[in-house]
């Protein structure tokens, strides 16, 4: 019942006459939206950066790994 009376007597719903107050919540939301590019285009940015130095520190890895083994095969 009380619940019932929340939904459809409450308050908690709000428009307003003049249309203008829209206008912050507005540019809030594009502000929000080109931050949340921003943060997105920079994570993947780390994360490529990331990835070509793990790919180096692998390709180093695999070259000592073949120098390991042919100093063991050479004694």
């Amino acid at each position: 019942m009380i619940v019932h009376q929340l939904l459809l007597y409450g308050d908690f719903l709000y428009f307003p006459e003049d249309k203008k107050a829209y206008i912050p919540a507005a540019v809030e939301l594009v502000l929000l939206f080109i931050l949340c590019f921003a943060v997105f285009f920079l994570v993947k940015k780390i994360s490529k950066i990331q990835e070509m130095k793990t790919k180096e520190l692998e390709k180093r890895m695999l070259r000592e790994r073949e120098q390991n083994k042919e100093t063991i095969i050479k004694e």
